[in-house]
């Protein structure tokens, strides 16, 4: 397949290998575009289909199958964390006994990003407990971190919500995270090239880091990350998830009721600017200086990158994802590669007249 010209000219100046991208217009997804390698100093070239790593863009999936015990009565949005965990409640600090769903869910716990003591997380890389034995422990171990600012007020972006939220769903539903979010999300929606295994294998894209193929053990992060950003899946699904959330917009979603869909989207806290954060999602009232509002997010393990901006009031958007991060400027190829798309499905703003 002939390279995507947009995409092309975002790889260009940088140095990351490849890039995916499609475009939704109107709940439907056109045709992927595809540019550059799959894996650095080869000719296997990006090919439609291929898997690519989401990262944090997967918060938004975890936040739907939490949307989705809710609604079966599994959970409640409103439980205070020291009653969803009760065993764990003695140790975790006081703050952090009554947050809710929705507070890990928009990063308002609290929180710290990660875990503080980098050496409690570095020894999961050997763990061979199962994840959902593995997840239990770190939890436990971040409930002990003092918080870095006081639950319900600004956001402080945090993996460890999401990864709390995950085990909390394990284990109402008696089941590993991996298990319930394949049958209660991707299942449903048709999703079938989605896997938990981090990197790229044979004939895939592989992530990359500091200019080389990212295939050392410690380039990945250990599976206790998965509910905070560890799926990875073509271009194709992703789109899938990201159409049913524009059509939940509409009320015309599959997963969720019309009401869930308006509260996982909505903010549940805005900064100065307008930009916010609702439950798995990014809102933003004009990105890229264009006619919003719309629900962004950015991924990236360290190895890969992805970008998501979805227009719901137009069933519009854009997803883009890259096998490099920051460290190789994939952070500037698939900004690029949004900036160029997002314009041919969402209108720029009136000019503002000059005084």
């Amino acid at each position: 397949m002939p390279a995507s010209p947009v995409l092309a000219d975002a790889l260009a100046p940088t140095t990351t290998p490849g890039m995916a991208a499609i475009v939704i217009r109107d709940l439907r997804a056109e045709p992927e575009l595809v540019a550059g390698v799959r894996v650095i100093n080869t000719t296997d070239r990006v090919r439609p289909g291929d898997r690519w790593h989401l990262g944090s863009d997967g918060k938004a999936m975890t936040a739907t199958l939490i949307a989705r015990l809710v609604e079966a009565g599994a959970l409640a949005w409103d439980t205070p964390l020291s009653r969803m965990l009760p065993d764990l409640a003695d140790g975790m600090q006081p703050q952090y006994r009554d947050v809710t769903l929705p507070d890990l869910l928009s990063h308002r716990a609290g929180l710290p990003e990660n875990i503080v003591d980098e050496q409690v997380f570095t020894r999961f890389y050997t763990d061979t407990a199962p994840p959902r034995a593995q997840r239990l422990r770190y939890i436990t171990a971040c409930l002990k971190d003092p918080p870095i600012g006081p639950a319900r007020a600004a956001s402080h972006y945090s993996n460890t919500g999401p990864i709390i939220a995950g085990v909390i769903a394990e284990r109402v539903a008696n089941q590993s995270f991996e298990e319930l979010i394949a049958a209660q999300v991707f299942a449903p929606l048709g999703m079938s090239s989605v896997t938990f295994v981090q990197a790229g294998g044979p004939g895939e894209p592989h992530g990359h880091v500091d200019g080389r193929d990212a295939n050392r053990p410690q380039d990945i992060n250990p599976p206790i990350i998965v509910p905070a950003g560890g799926m990875r899946m073509s271009m194709r699904d992703w789109s899938r998830f990201c159409i049913d959330h524009l059509a939940g917009a509409r009320g015309a979603g599959r997963l969720l009721k019309p009401d869930t869909y308006r509260f996982l989207h909505a903010p549940q806290w805005v900064s100065d600017t307008g930009t916010g954060w609702a439950l798995g999602w990014g809102v933003n009232p004009h990105p890229m200086n264009l006619r919003g509002p719309a629900l962004t997010h950015s991924g990236s393990d360290g190895n890969w990158m992805a970008l998501v901006c979805l227009f719901p009031d137009t069933g519009n958007g854009v997803i883009v994802a890259a096998n490099a991060a920051e460290s190789m400027k994939g952070d500037d190829a698939t900004k690029s590669a949004l900036k160029a798309l997002a314009p041919t499905v969402a209108e720029p703003l009136p000019a503002q007249p000059a005084h």
